[in-house]
């Protein structure tokens, strides 16, 4: 397994634009390959935009949502992929030919479609289907997963997927700004956003605080240690339909470090190269193998009412 090169990526998407915001991707993927990156992952839903669906109703949904791999999302991304050389992992609705409909997050590069997975625990319209399996996949000889937004919130899927393979974790999201029981959460004014080239600093002291990044470093690092991967964050940053996001897309090491992240108002990416020696050095690595899998497995296992079917509440707290 050699060292491989990483971006992720944040931009300000447009709700239901998906040629627009396919043109941002190209433009990042192709700045990221053009410095040497192998990989640039996009945010949760970033082909189509997120929070606007929470208004939309089944037909309208279905509207936005494409089959995979055979919708034209996929199509362009692999055209991309395959004229910069770099492979893309980006999101969208999804639906089936039952019309079923999914969060999606899909890895495509020149030879198509990677991988797929579907978030397990969607919330944003209750027209969303669970997904039901967690997904592995090959990126250049690392073991790769993938996890949405509220999926790395349930710490026992981030442990599945580690505990399955993956070296790298891929968690897009779209977080941070909404109001929450937790201290200090709530949303951003968005007039902050619209004066942030006349005053960043009171913008970025949101952004930074607990209703953003702050909350942020009280548990993803934590994902990375615990588990001894390589977690790549990727999150909106701007308007998302009525709501502002604050980015702070990142990379973290095994060791729980960030060695990556962006700290830009505008549409952009930041790399790092990661190497395997990581996975084996940090302490993840071995609380794994030091597991007693026969004291616990019965307790994690116990059957609870499930939360499943949580939607969007009125209020937009989740």
């Amino acid at each position: 397994m050699n060292n491989l090169k990483i971006s992720t990526a944040q931009f300000e998407n447009k709700s239901g634009d998906k040629e627009y915001n396919l043109s941002v991707i190209e433009k990042l993927a192709a700045k990221a390959a053009s410095k040497g990156s192998q990989v640039i992952a996009f945010h949760e839903c970033s082909i189509t935009g997120y929070t606007f669906a929470r208004n939309l109703s089944k037909e309208q949904l279905l509207e936005v949502a494409e089959l995979i791999p055979d919708g034209k999302s996929i199509q362009r991304l692999q055209q991309i992929a395959t004229q910069y050389h770099i492979t893309i992992l980006a999101g969208l609705f999804e639906k089936d030919e039952h019309d079923h409909i999914f969060k999606a997050y899909v890895c495509i590069d020149q030879t198509g479609l990677k991988a797929k997975y579907r978030k397990l625990h969607p919330f944003i319209n209750p027209h969303l289907t669970p997904g039901n399996e967690y997904c592995i996949f090959d990126i250049q000889g690392w073991k790769c997963g993938i996890l949405i937004c509220y999926d790395n919130n349930i710490v026992e899927n981030v442990r599945a997927t580690r505990l399955l393979g993956a070296d790298i974790i891929f968690m897009p999201h779209v977080t941070m700004c909404t109001p929450s029981t937790r201290p200090g959460a709530g949303f951003v004014d968005p007039e902050l956003w619209q004066n942030r080239e006349a005053d960043p600093t009171s913008l970025r002291l949101e952004f930074d605080g607990m209703k953003g990044r702050d909350w942020l470093m009280k548990w993803l690092p934590a994902r990375a240690y615990d588990n001894g991967i390589y977690v790549v964050f990727s999150n909106p940053v701007g308007m998302d339909d009525d709501q502002l996001k604050n980015g702070c897309s990142m990379i973290i090491d095994p060791f729980g470090d960030i060695i990556a992240e962006c700290r830009s108002f505008d549409d952009s990416f930041e790399s790092v190269t990661i190497s395997p020696e990581k996975l084996t050095q940090a302490g993840g690595s071995r609380y794994v193998k030091a597991r007693r899998p026969e004291l616990y497995r019965d307790i994690i296992g116990m059957e609870h009412h499930s939360e499943q079917k949580v939607v969007w509440m009125k209020d937009n707290t989740i």
